[in-house]
């Protein structure tokens, strides 16, 4: 059965393009020009993932996805946002999306974007994540590098595995404090650099202090990823 799809947006031209790219994708597509129709559409259709434009005449998609978490709907939602709008990436990651693509978009990526969501939320929750040589263990609390245990501390382990839960993808410092301290830092932004350091002590060196090769990396200005060395 394909996965059904609610694309909200309240521009009519971006709303069918999305719909008809998205349907030509292999997904069940129905479409609201609003937040109250998508509410409507979500508790009547069940959708397995909305697309939602940030900015509606009536509701905006802030809104409508805290109704729809407060409703107990746990369709996962990519938001669509302005250009370079930081604060509605933050706010939509903080308050149940799942991912966010900024206007304007290559179709593309949208569907790529969205065939990564439903893997990730299909079915029962990954405990194993694995990237290159490396394995963390959610339940088990453990990471090991080529079979190696490295030993983490809890804000260590967390900040890993937000990095192996989103491989090759860069990753603001925002980003970071939001999902690893809970969206509750209100101290210096730089504590993600040092922690970024600490990790790469233990995750990039050998138990004698080799260097491994890199998994670990910096993108100046914008933020770390784990990627494979080039």
């Amino acid at each position: 059965m394909n996965a059904r799809l609610l694309v909200v947006d309240d521009e009519p031209n971006i709303r069918e393009l999305l719909a008809t790219s998205l349907r030509f994708a292999g997904f069940d597509v129905a479409t609201a020009a609003d937040g109250r129709s998508a509410l409507a559409a979500a508790a009547d259709d069940e959708p397995d993932l909305v697309v939602l434009d940030v900015m509606l005449p009536d509701l905006d998609g802030f809104a409508v996805t805290r109704r729809m978490r407060e409703r107990g709907q746990r369709a996962p939602v990519l938001f669509l946002t302005a250009r370079d709008a930081t604060a509605d990436k933050v706010t939509g990651l903080t308050i149940g999306g799942d991912d966010y693509v900024t206007k304007p978009f290559s179709l593309e990526e949208v569907v790529a974007r969205i065939k990564v969501i439903l893997a990730r939320t299909a079915g029962a929750p990954e405990t194993v994540l694995r990237y290159a040589d490396l394995e963390l263990d959610d339940d088990a609390h453990e990471v090991r590098r080529a079979g190696r245990a490295i030993d983490l501390s809890p804000t260590e382990f967390s900040l890993l595995r937000f990095l192996m839960a989103n491989p090759g993808r860069v990753l603001s410092k925002t980003q970071i404090l939001d999902h690893v301290w809970s969206y509750s830092w209100v101290g210096d932004a730089n504590i993600v650099e040092s922690y970024i350091c600490y990790l790469r002590r233990k995750v990039d060196r050998d138990a004698d202090g080799t260097a491994l090769p890199p998994l670990i990396h910096t993108r100046r200005g914008v933020g770390y990823m784990l990627r494979e060395a080039r």
